[in-house]
């Protein structure tokens, strides 16, 4: 019976993408604490958007962490622009497409490229990570999109970051915003792609396009498997997600 209530709701929520995630919850009467199976029935619905968008060159694990928070932010309706997701995966070299703009609408990818990371969390990969000031190192976790001004780079987004791992992202300047050195031919020309003072900075080509599309609180999620971060990150807590639905 569990199994085909939870084959309806993930069938129901791939046709509707938009809404929150529902499943019945199991709670482990000793600890108070949602049990494997619902864990399991998370990995499930992800396993099967996670098909349907249908790029082996997306991480999984990146994904599915960034969709817990994607649930959680929708289901507290702190995200104004829903319609689209973005994860950057540091945990790849800089020299690939690593920058995800996924419509969750359609379940697809609409826009992926390179991006830039803090000279001061790596070279070609970025292995350092930094919420301090002047750091030039790029910080982890959740961000939502705020608005767009016109700064020394042309058209630029802010963030708000929503972690104690990024939290001073405003006091920083962290934003995206465009390069030259974040252009796939500086790759040809010096061996990797150029860096940022912390910013997740994007090539020329269609960056005003994506830039208007995710701007005004939509979710961004900047993704690497830091086993600190995992561990204390409350966004892509299980039990959290359980927390918003009641």
């Amino acid at each position: 019976m569990y199994r085909k209530i939870l084959t309806l709701t993930i069938s129901f929520i791939l046709i509707f993408p938009i809404y929150a995630w529902e499943t019945p919850i199991s709670y482990n009467n000793d600890t108070d604490k949602p049990t494997s199976s619902t864990e399991s029935a998370f990995t499930s619905y992800s396993e099967d958007l996670y098909q349907k968008i249908n790029d082996t060159n997306l991480d999984f694990e990146a994904f599915k962490h960034a969709l817990k928070g994607y649930v959680q932010l929708q289901n507290k309706q702190q995200l104004k622009n829903s319609k689209y997701l973005t994860l950057i995966d540091m945990s790849v070299s800089a020299n690939t497409e690593r920058f995800y703009l996924i419509n969750m609408e359609t379940q697809s990818i609409e826009h992926k490229s390179v991006v830039a990371h803090g000279e001061k969390s790596g070279l070609e990969y970025a292995k350092k990570f930094s919420n301090k000031v002047n750091s030039h190192q790029s910080s982890i976790g959740f961000y939502k999109t705020a608005e767009t001004y016109s700064g020394k780079h042309g058209l630029s987004l802010r963030l708000d970051g929503l972690e104690y791992s990024n939290n001073k992202a405003r006091e920083r300047a962290i934003v995206i915003h465009s390069a030259d050195y974040a252009n796939p031919d500086f790759i040809q020309s010096n061996g990797r792609l150029g860096r940022s003072w912390g910013c997740p900075a994007l090539p020329d080509k269609d960056y005003a396009v994506i830039i208007n599309k995710i701007k005004e609180g939509s979710c961004v999620f900047v993704y690497y498997p830091q086993e600190q971060y995992l561990s204390k990150s409350k966004l892509i807590s299980i039990e959290n997600i359980l927390d918003t639905k009641n």
